[in-house]
């Protein structure tokens, strides 16, 4: 009888062990329970991620990249948005140690194997301690709020961050786009300071000109040719910078996709009614619509609820507290078993006025949250009233540029025909040409602030989306085949890489213009 309740004993022990070690390892895999299920109060948001594995794919890398696909690969692979995912996830955890407070502790010291001091036997011991708080004058609820308001907090500002690296990508992608735009007119410009040179040469042969002339082609096509080779520069250092925004190292290889050529660019402007828009409508608008607003308002709410477990800490606490143990000792068949329980209440006499303090601590961090949401409120009307300007500056520009541009054109297909016809002279088609270069470089820029300030205006209203860039890459599709294609650079179109048509200016077949023998 002995041996088997000692059996038995020795079961129990066991089991005991067994669960509380379960229990343990259970309490230690991080993530991977959430009995709150305070993951789904981490909300996607604009910009939330795509659980499609080909979005964020790294292969994606390989084709030509269109503008949505730079953004999403932003949004995916930049430190900074997985920062914020990490930061809202932290919160969120916050919460459900707030709710924890809801429920009873266990504590269960187990002892099977220690020694009795007289006896030098072995003695076997189980105790199990509940502790549940029952009252506490609104602290435990408090403290949820508070937690959920900066868990909602948390989301907004991940939200905002999302939106500003969004930008920032928007802007890297046009800065490269605009690099390479820039280096393509250089070319042209010394392919035609090239021809320039060979118009005098044919003149100087022709005795129709002197060696001078000569000259000073020769001196504008060095300049051409400097040009050309610091924007080839450019846009490399343009191509790294747009590789980190995608959270890629600067050497990261990858190609553009040509955008769509702009045929209609009077009727894009016209087409832009956003521009004509009442600014306080937009302003509004963007108050309902701006995150970082969002945030300012829930951690408003946060601080007043952090004041309210600061006021319940004066107040007394209601507990429930029981115990259950089991012990046996070695010279005797049966163990004992022992209860208790109680009700505590604890009541803070006095605390050094600690709590008084705390609570004065918590309205001073209310009013300073009030105090930013106001400068928040007031940064957004101050960011869309710029942002609608720069608009209406850039949509002027870009029409000045263009007429620029056709005007700098036709002076300069005129000056060098009159050249060639013997009356002109080479510093009429030296000047025309310089002029045509940089109003060619001047469209180009302006189109492309143009299309950022468009897309800035709809950042500072909220309002920025996946669907207001581009379509997607349709080769996007070939990730989801069992073999990658990758597309060689041969067949990436470097041509006409601005979308812009340049009329009865191509370069020639040979990549480097060669200068004419006199």
């Amino acid at each position: 009888m002995q041996r088997h309740q000692a059996g038995s004993f020795t079961l129990y022990i066991k089991g005991a062990i067994l669960f509380w070690s379960i229990l343990l390892w259970s309490h230690s895999a991080a993530g991977a329970i959430d009995p709150f299920l305070t993951k789904r109060d981490i909300s996607d948001g604009r910009f939330g991620i795509s659980d499609q594995a080909e979005i964020c794919s790294r292969e994606r890398m390989h084709l030509p990249l269109t503008l949505s696909d730079v953004v999403e690969l932003t949004l995916c692979n930049n430190p900074k948005t997985r920062l914020q995912w990490a930061s809202a996830r932290q919160q969120a955890a916050q919460v459900g140690i707030s709710r924890s407070a809801y429920l009873p502790t266990l504590i269960g010291p187990i002892a099977a194997g220690g020694l009795d001091s007289s006896t030098r036997a072995s003695q076997q011991r189980i105790t199990v301690s509940v502790n549940f708080l029952l009252y506490d004058f609104g602290g435990r609820a408090a403290t949820v709020e508070a937690a959920q308001h900066q868990l909602v907090a948390a989301n907004a500002i991940r939200d905002d961050v999302l939106r500003s690296t969004f930008l920032t990508a928007i802007r890297a992608y046009y800065a490269y786009m605009a690099a390479l735009a820039s280096m393509q007119a250089f070319k042209v410009a010394e392919v035609t300071a090239n021809t320039g040179l060979a118009a005098a040469t044919a003149r100087v042969q022709a005795g129709a000109a002197t060696q001078f002339e000569i000259l000073q082609a020769k001196t504008a096509l060095s300049q051409a040719r400097l040009n050309r080779i610091r924007a080839e520069g450019d846009a490399t250092s343009a191509k790294g910078d747009l590789a980190n925004a995608m959270g890629f190292y600067a050497s990261q290889s990858f190609e553009l996709a040509p955008l769509k050529p702009e045929t209609n660019l009077d009727g894009t402007l016209e087409h832009d009614a956003k521009i004509e828009e009442n600014i306080g409508k937009l302003i509004e608008e963007a108050r309902k619509n701006r995150p970082d607003l969002f945030a300012a308002e829930a951690q408003i709410k946060a601080a007043e609820a952090q004041v309210e477990v600061a006021r319940a800490a004066s107040k007394p606490t209601f507990t429930l507290n029981g115990g259950v143990s089991y012990s046996r000792d070695p010279d005797v068949v049966d163990g004992s078993f022992k209860q208790s329980i109680r009700l505590s209440i604890s009541v803070p006499w006095f605390s050094g006025f600690r709590d008084i303090y705390r609570i004065s601590a918590g309205q001073a961090v209310l009013e300073g949250k009030i105090a930013e949401r106001d400068q928040v409120s007031n940064q957004i009307a101050l960011d869309v009233w710029k942002a609608y300007q720069l608009l209406l500056i850039n949509s002027q520009a870009l029409r000045a540029a263009s007429d620029l541009y056709n005007s700098a054109q036709l002076s300069e297909k005129l000056a060098l025909g009159r050249y060639k016809s013997g009356l002109g002279s080479i510093l009429d088609v030296l000047t025309v040409q310089g002029v045509l270069a940089t109003a060619e470089q001047q469209k180009v820029g302006a189109l492309y602030d143009f299309k950022v300030s468009k897309l800035l205006l709809a950042q500072t209203m909220g309002v920025l989306d996946l669907t207001m860039v581009e379509e997607k890459n349709p080769a996007t599709k070939l990730l989801t085949e069992p073999v990658l294609r990758t597309i060689p650079r041969s067949e990436v179109s470097d041509t006409d890489i601005s979308g812009e048509k340049m009329p009865g200016r191509k370069l020639p077949d040979s990549k480097t213009p060669r200068e004419a023998e006199p």
